[in-house]
Protein backbone atom coordinates (compact mmCIF):
# COMPACT_ATOMS: atom_id res chain seq x y z
CA UNK A 1 0.00 0.00 0.00
CA UNK A 2 1.17 3.54 -0.74
CA UNK A 3 2.55 5.10 2.46
CA UNK A 4 0.14 8.06 2.24
CA UNK A 5 -2.90 5.78 2.14
CA UNK A 6 -1.41 3.65 4.89
CA UNK A 7 -0.84 6.70 7.12
CA UNK A 8 -4.43 7.87 6.89
CA UNK A 9 -5.84 4.37 7.24
CA UNK A 10 -3.87 3.81 10.45
CA UNK A 11 -4.44 7.20 12.09
CA UNK A 12 -8.18 7.77 12.07
CA UNK A 13 -8.17 8.17 15.85
CA UNK A 14 -5.61 11.00 15.94
CA UNK A 15 -4.74 14.22 14.15
CA UNK A 16 -1.72 14.38 11.86
CA UNK A 17 1.06 16.92 11.52
CA UNK A 18 2.97 17.39 8.29
CA UNK A 19 5.89 19.77 7.75
CA UNK A 20 7.20 21.45 4.62
CA UNK A 21 10.73 22.60 3.94
CA UNK A 22 12.69 23.45 0.81
CA UNK A 23 15.32 20.95 -0.31
CA UNK A 24 18.82 22.39 -0.21
CA UNK A 25 18.06 25.06 2.40
CA UNK A 26 19.55 26.18 4.69
CA UNK A 27 22.45 24.15 3.23
CA UNK A 28 22.79 21.78 0.29
CA UNK A 29 23.55 18.88 2.63
CA UNK A 30 20.75 19.56 5.13
CA UNK A 31 17.89 17.88 3.24
CA UNK A 32 18.40 14.35 4.54
CA UNK A 33 19.24 15.53 8.07
CA UNK A 34 15.96 17.47 8.25
CA UNK A 35 13.93 14.50 7.03
CA UNK A 36 15.49 12.12 9.54
CA UNK A 37 15.12 14.63 12.39
CA UNK A 38 11.41 15.10 11.67
CA UNK A 39 10.92 11.34 11.64
CA UNK A 40 12.72 10.95 14.97
CA UNK A 41 10.51 13.64 16.48
CA UNK A 42 7.24 12.03 15.43
CA UNK A 43 6.20 14.13 12.44
CA UNK A 44 3.71 12.11 10.38
CA UNK A 45 4.55 13.26 6.85
CA UNK A 46 7.05 15.62 5.21
CA UNK A 47 6.69 17.74 2.10
CA UNK A 48 10.01 18.45 0.42
CA UNK A 49 9.98 21.55 -1.74
CA UNK A 50 11.65 21.48 -5.16
CA UNK A 51 13.34 24.89 -5.46
CA UNK A 52 12.19 26.97 -8.41
CA UNK A 53 13.02 30.51 -9.48
CA UNK A 54 9.38 31.64 -9.85
CA UNK A 55 7.26 30.07 -7.05
CA UNK A 56 3.93 31.83 -7.69
CA UNK A 57 1.93 30.52 -4.72
CA UNK A 58 4.65 31.05 -2.13
CA UNK A 59 5.20 33.94 0.23
CA UNK A 60 8.53 35.67 0.88
CA UNK A 61 9.80 33.10 3.39
CA UNK A 62 9.55 30.14 1.02
CA UNK A 63 10.60 32.23 -1.99
CA UNK A 64 13.76 33.17 -0.12
CA UNK A 65 14.40 29.54 0.82
CA UNK A 66 14.05 28.48 -2.82
CA UNK A 67 16.48 31.18 -3.92
CA UNK A 68 18.98 30.06 -1.28
CA UNK A 69 18.58 26.41 -2.29
CA UNK A 70 19.25 27.19 -5.94
CA UNK A 71 22.26 29.24 -4.92
CA UNK A 72 23.45 26.23 -2.90
CA UNK A 73 23.30 24.10 -6.05
CA UNK A 74 20.15 22.08 -5.40
CA UNK A 75 18.38 20.57 -8.40
CA UNK A 76 15.72 17.91 -8.90
CA UNK A 77 18.34 15.39 -10.00
CA UNK A 78 20.49 16.04 -6.92
CA UNK A 79 17.43 15.91 -4.68
CA UNK A 80 16.54 12.44 -5.94
CA UNK A 81 20.12 11.32 -5.28
CA UNK A 82 19.87 12.57 -1.69
CA UNK A 83 16.48 10.94 -1.11
CA UNK A 84 17.66 7.64 -2.56
CA UNK A 85 20.49 7.56 -0.02
CA UNK A 86 18.03 7.44 2.91
CA UNK A 87 15.19 5.52 1.24
CA UNK A 88 15.54 2.43 3.42
CA UNK A 89 15.55 4.49 6.63
CA UNK A 90 12.48 6.65 5.95
CA UNK A 91 9.25 5.06 7.16
CA UNK A 92 6.90 8.07 6.88
CA UNK A 93 5.44 9.34 3.60
CA UNK A 94 7.51 11.84 1.64
CA UNK A 95 5.72 14.20 -0.73
CA UNK A 96 7.52 16.38 -3.25
CA UNK A 97 6.05 19.84 -3.77
CA UNK A 98 7.13 21.75 -6.84
CA UNK A 99 6.11 23.63 -9.92
CA UNK A 100 5.46 22.12 -13.31
CA UNK A 101 8.37 23.70 -15.22
CA UNK A 102 11.27 21.76 -13.61
CA UNK A 103 9.21 18.56 -13.58
CA UNK A 104 8.47 18.85 -17.31
CA UNK A 105 12.15 19.60 -17.93
CA UNK A 106 13.04 16.43 -16.00
CA UNK A 107 10.32 14.48 -17.84
CA UNK A 108 7.01 13.19 -16.41
CA UNK A 109 7.93 9.51 -16.79
CA UNK A 110 11.43 10.05 -15.42
CA UNK A 111 10.03 12.09 -12.52
CA UNK A 112 7.52 9.42 -11.50
CA UNK A 113 10.13 6.68 -11.85
CA UNK A 114 12.65 8.63 -9.78
CA UNK A 115 10.01 9.21 -7.11
CA UNK A 116 9.39 5.45 -6.89
CA UNK A 117 13.12 4.71 -6.76
CA UNK A 118 13.67 7.36 -4.06
CA UNK A 119 10.87 6.40 -1.70
CA UNK A 120 8.60 9.33 -2.57
CA UNK A 121 4.90 8.57 -2.10
CA UNK A 122 3.27 11.65 -3.59
CA UNK A 123 3.69 14.95 -5.39
CA UNK A 124 1.99 18.33 -5.19
CA UNK A 125 2.24 20.41 -8.36
CA UNK A 126 0.27 23.62 -7.71
CA UNK A 127 0.28 24.86 -11.31
CA UNK A 128 -0.62 21.53 -12.94
CA UNK A 129 -3.90 22.00 -14.88
CA UNK A 130 -6.41 19.36 -13.88
CA UNK A 131 -7.04 18.29 -17.47
CA UNK A 132 -3.30 17.73 -17.98
CA UNK A 133 -3.27 15.76 -14.73
CA UNK A 134 -6.07 13.48 -15.94
CA UNK A 135 -4.83 13.07 -19.51
CA UNK A 136 -1.06 12.99 -19.10
CA UNK A 137 0.22 12.79 -15.54
CA UNK A 138 -2.20 10.48 -13.71
CA UNK A 139 -1.76 7.46 -16.02
CA UNK A 140 2.02 7.60 -15.54
CA UNK A 141 1.84 8.32 -11.80
CA UNK A 142 -0.55 5.40 -11.29
CA UNK A 143 1.95 3.02 -12.86
CA UNK A 144 4.51 4.03 -10.24
CA UNK A 145 2.00 4.10 -7.33
CA UNK A 146 2.58 7.84 -6.94
CA UNK A 147 -0.21 10.00 -5.53
CA UNK A 148 -0.70 13.40 -7.18
CA UNK A 149 -2.20 15.65 -4.52
CA UNK A 150 -4.53 18.45 -5.57
CA UNK A 151 -5.20 21.74 -3.80
CA UNK A 152 -8.53 23.40 -3.08
CA UNK A 153 -9.12 26.95 -1.83
CA UNK A 154 -12.10 28.92 -0.48
CA UNK A 155 -12.78 29.96 -4.09
CA UNK A 156 -12.92 26.41 -5.47
CA UNK A 157 -16.47 25.50 -6.49
CA UNK A 158 -18.29 22.56 -4.95
CA UNK A 159 -18.54 20.95 -8.39
CA UNK A 160 -14.77 21.13 -8.89
CA UNK A 161 -14.04 19.92 -5.36
CA UNK A 162 -16.20 16.84 -5.91
CA UNK A 163 -14.53 16.25 -9.28
CA UNK A 164 -11.08 16.45 -7.64
CA UNK A 165 -12.25 14.12 -4.86
CA UNK A 166 -13.49 11.59 -7.41
CA UNK A 167 -10.33 11.53 -9.52
CA UNK A 168 -7.54 11.73 -6.92
CA UNK A 169 -6.28 9.53 -4.13
CA UNK A 170 -4.16 10.02 -1.01
CA UNK A 171 -5.44 13.28 0.44
CA UNK A 172 -6.68 16.72 -0.60
CA UNK A 173 -4.55 19.73 0.30
CA UNK A 174 -7.00 22.26 1.68
CA UNK A 175 -5.48 25.73 1.39
CA UNK A 176 -6.76 27.88 4.25
CA UNK A 177 -6.95 31.01 2.10
CA UNK A 178 -6.52 32.14 -1.49
CA UNK A 179 -3.47 34.19 -0.48
CA UNK A 180 0.17 33.15 -0.68
CA UNK A 181 1.83 31.03 1.99
CA UNK A 182 2.79 32.64 5.28
CA UNK A 183 2.17 32.42 9.02
CA UNK A 184 -1.07 33.79 10.51
CA UNK A 185 -2.06 34.35 14.14
CA UNK A 186 -5.63 33.12 13.73
CA UNK A 187 -8.25 32.04 11.20
CA UNK A 188 -11.09 34.54 10.79
CA UNK A 189 -14.80 33.78 10.57
CA UNK A 190 -14.71 33.44 6.78
CA UNK A 191 -12.01 30.74 6.95
CA UNK A 192 -13.87 28.93 9.72
CA UNK A 193 -17.03 28.96 7.59
CA UNK A 194 -15.01 27.56 4.68
CA UNK A 195 -13.73 24.74 6.88
CA UNK A 196 -17.28 23.89 7.99
CA UNK A 197 -18.58 24.01 4.41
CA UNK A 198 -15.98 21.48 3.21
CA UNK A 199 -16.62 19.28 6.26
CA UNK A 200 -20.30 19.15 5.37
CA UNK A 201 -19.47 17.82 1.89
CA UNK A 202 -18.29 14.51 3.41
CA UNK A 203 -15.60 13.95 0.79
CA UNK A 204 -14.12 10.52 0.10
CA UNK A 205 -10.51 11.67 0.52
CA UNK A 206 -9.06 12.85 3.83
CA UNK A 207 -7.99 16.50 3.94
CA UNK A 208 -4.95 18.30 5.31
CA UNK A 209 -5.15 22.05 5.95
CA UNK A 210 -2.15 24.22 5.14
CA UNK A 211 -1.11 27.87 4.73
CA UNK A 212 -0.97 30.15 7.77
CA UNK A 213 -0.51 27.63 10.60
CA UNK A 214 2.03 28.85 13.14
CA UNK A 215 0.62 28.64 16.67
CA UNK A 216 -1.70 26.62 18.91
CA UNK A 217 -4.85 28.48 17.78
CA UNK A 218 -4.33 27.94 14.06
CA UNK A 219 -3.09 24.36 14.57
CA UNK A 220 -6.16 23.39 16.61
CA UNK A 221 -8.52 25.05 14.12
CA UNK A 222 -6.94 23.08 11.29
CA UNK A 223 -6.89 19.78 13.14
CA UNK A 224 -10.51 20.17 14.26
CA UNK A 225 -11.64 20.57 10.67
CA UNK A 226 -9.48 18.04 8.81
CA UNK A 227 -7.32 14.96 9.24
CA UNK A 228 -4.41 17.19 10.16
CA UNK A 229 -2.34 20.28 9.50
CA UNK A 230 0.58 21.23 7.28
CA UNK A 231 3.13 23.78 8.50
CA UNK A 232 5.55 25.36 6.05
CA UNK A 233 6.63 28.98 6.45
CA UNK A 234 6.98 28.82 10.23
CA UNK A 235 9.23 25.74 10.05
CA UNK A 236 11.28 27.18 7.17
CA UNK A 237 11.83 30.38 9.17
CA UNK A 238 13.01 28.43 12.21
CA UNK A 239 15.33 26.29 10.09
CA UNK A 240 16.91 29.38 8.60
CA UNK A 241 17.35 30.94 12.04
CA UNK A 242 18.83 27.92 13.80
CA UNK A 243 20.52 26.03 10.92
CA UNK A 244 19.79 22.89 12.95
CA UNK A 245 16.73 20.68 12.42
CA UNK A 246 16.34 19.50 16.02
CA UNK A 247 16.63 23.04 17.37
CA UNK A 248 14.11 24.26 14.80
CA UNK A 249 11.72 21.48 15.81
CA UNK A 250 12.12 22.37 19.50
CA UNK A 251 11.17 25.96 18.71
CA UNK A 252 8.29 24.87 16.50
CA UNK A 253 6.78 22.60 19.16
CA UNK A 254 7.14 25.45 21.65
CA UNK A 255 5.32 27.86 19.30
CA UNK A 256 2.53 25.35 18.72
CA UNK A 257 1.93 25.06 22.44
CA UNK A 258 1.12 28.78 22.82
Amino acid sequence: MNKINQLFANSQDRKLLSLYFCAGCPTFESTTDIIMATQRRGIDMVEVGIPFSDPLADGPVIQSAATQALHNGMSLKKLFEQLKSIKDDVKMPLVLMGYLNPILHYGIEAFCQSCAESGVSGAIIPDLPFKDYLDTVKPVADRYDLRIIMLITPETSEERIRFIDEHTDGFIYMVSSAAITGAQKSFDDAKQAYFRRINAMQLRNPRMIGFGISNQQTLQAAQQNAAGAIIGSKFVTLLNESKDADEALDKLFDALSK
